[in-house]
């Protein structure tokens, strides 16, 4: 079968819907695009691959904020009453469209965007993606539940004041806040027009940072990154007293996090958070919140039926804000600018929490305006200052997911992506064909930085075939009946370099779950069963290598 067959993408739209019925969570969607549109679409991949075109996110499945134009599909903002239909999609959709992603459909929002929690919408609250009785985080909570469940590859956010990030940190994922500027916002309804980004979630950050890529303007690009002094990377770390209350457990989680980088060999440096409190503090209970008003206040005005009676409140308070008001948080706002950038100076990164603290679904209900104030302590004062910023699991905190946020100067993003990268501890592979040491695909494992942790067998429930590319690779099967123990190396490496082999796999290869001989299980090389038909049964030589060195070793079922 050619690798440029339709068959290996065929396969992820259907798994996804399958995957969309298993976990029964329909406060997702907004709009949810038919299989069948999404199948016909995933042919007409094959064919654009077929002629030589080049599609590097070929069948990757894109979920997109409900507030963020797709063509075919309304943009309701979470608002049905406000709901338009597109005359195409929104640049950064088109984007990563053109390199191959298939759109599943529009996720639930905060309505209008205001918001942090992922409960202010008439189509539901969006339930956290490990713990249902907790927020999933807002306001772009669907695109992030539908990364974490496993359902969409990518999603697209926005984040004006944390929501491409406090989502990614309550869902164990990677949120990505770009510069602004660096992608477009044409085509997103706007919450604050001078402060939002379109952003990015994926559950790897080299996945995050492909589609970034993709997404960014070329206009963008020649922007220099500020210089810096060699040397190790330098992290600004606040003292643990200054983050305030945070939930149990979450400051040692966080200073963990800090220690981590020092072991990879970074230079850690004090830093004093006030100024970047104070600016947070100002994004809601100063004049900037008027810029809503100015967004979508006229239509909430008008007083639909399905206005969620907390962003309505929000919205229609900033009606009345006086424009002297403005003036003087301008000004305010840009002397605490220039004090954080002078406490900042030459560090590369800041290092936070990404929120206080994950609250639960009956304590937003209590408190809504109480509980996003305090998620939004530390991220608040991203935009504001012209930051950006890369949201990174760090952790479990008592069985739920604890993220950490890297801000750094505008155009750094790339070096934060890579500071990022330190956080996430090595993850192990399990391989038994090409990259087995001394064959042809083990540099690519090298270049990874993986190094091999033991040899060992499968449990005896696979099949190994010999199939037909080029370099020569074997396809293991899981198999019911008739299995064998296959040779098999250990390796340990990067997260990031997990997720590079993960995005460049080709047919009919895929990354799953192997079971080994001693009772634990790894993430390893497999095979789509289809591809093995014709291919020629090599398990009684128990090892790719022994096959391919020309002897054989019978194994026992």
């Amino acid at each position: 079968m050619s690798p440029l067959t339709p068959a290996p993408v065929l396969a992820r739209v259907r798994a996804a819907y399958a995957r969309i019925e298993a976990v029964d969570r329909p406060e997702i969607w907004i709009g949810l695009r038919p299989q069948s549109d999404l199948e016909d679409e995933a042919r007409g991949l094959g064919t654009r691959l077929a002629a030589g075109e080049f599609l590097p996110l070929a069948g990757r499945l894109l979920a997109v904020k409900g507030n963020i134009d797709v063509g075919g599909l309304p943009t309701t903002a979470g608002c049905p009453s406000y709901a338009y239909d597109p005359a195409a999609d929104a640049p950064v959709v088109a984007r990563l469209r053109a390199a191959g992603a298939l759109v599943i459909g529009t996720t639930n929002l905060d309505q209008f965007a205001t918001g942090l929690v992922g409960t202010r919408s008439p189509y539901g609250a969006v339930r956290n993606a490990h713990a249902p009785d907790r927020v999933s985080g807002g306001s772009s909570s669907g695109s992030a539940v539908a990364v974490a469940l496993g359902i969409a590859d990518l999603a697209l956010g926005t984040d004006t004041a944390g929501s491409g990030r406090v989502p990614a940190a309550f869902n164990g994922i990677v949120g990505l806040k770009p510069t602004r500027g660096l992608v477009p916002t044409e085509g997103v309804v706007p919450a604050c027009a001078s402060l939002d980004c379109v952003t990015v979630f994926a559950r790897t950050l080299p996945e995050a940072q492909e589609a970034l890529a993709l997404m960014a303007s070329p206009v963008a690009a020649p922007h220099p990154v500020p210089a810096r002094t060699p040397g190790p990377w330098r992290i600004a770390v606040p003292p643990t007293g200054q983050l305030g209350e945070l939930d149990p457990g979450w400051a040692q989680a966080y200073e963990a996090a800090a220690a981590r980088l020092r072991a990879a060999g970074a230079e850690l440096r004090p830093l004093d958070l006030t100024p970047f409190t104070e600016a947070a503090a100002m994004l809601y209970e100063g004049a900037f919140v008027a810029e809503r008003y100015t967004a979508v206040g006229p239509f909430v005005d008008s007083g639909p039926p399905d206005l969620d009676p907390t962003v309505a409140g929000i919205v229609t308070a900033a009606r009345d804000i006086p424009a002297h008001r403005v003036f003087a948080d301008q000004d305010r706002l840009a002397r605490l600018r220039t004090t954080a950038m002078e406490a900042l100076g030459d560090a590369d990164a800041l290092l936070l929490p990404t929120a206080a603290g994950h609250p639960t679904l009956a304590e937003v209900a209590a408190d809504p305006l109480g509980t996003n104030a305090r998620l939004g302590r530390f991220t608040n004062s991203t935009n504001l200052f012209g930051l950006c910023a890369v949201a990174a699991p760090a952790g479990e905190v008592a069985g739920l997911p604890f993220g950490v946020m890297l801000v750094g100067p505008a155009h750094t993003d790339e070096r934060l992506a890579r500071i990022a990268a330190l956080l996430t501890p090595p993850v192990r592979l399990a391989v038994a064909g090409a990259h087995l040491t001394g064959e042809p695909l083990n540099p690519q494992l090298l270049s990874l930085g993986a190094r091999l942790i033991r040899t060992t067998t499968t449990a005896p429930v696979y099949r190994l075939y010999a199939l037909a590319t080029t370099p020569p690779k074997p396809g293991l099967v899981r198999t019911d009946e008739g299995g064998a123990a296959i040779e098999t190396e250990l390796w340990e490496l990067p997260a990031e370099g997990l997720g590079a082999l993960a995005a460049s796999l080709p047919y009919p290869m895929t990354l799953g779950r192997l079971d080994l001989s001693d009772g634990t299980t790894a993430p390893g090389f497999l095979c789509e069963p289809y591809a093995v038909q014709g291919s020629k049964d090599i398990t009684e030589h128990g090892s790719w290598r022994t096959y391919r060195h020309g002897s054989t070793r019978r194994l026992s079922p």
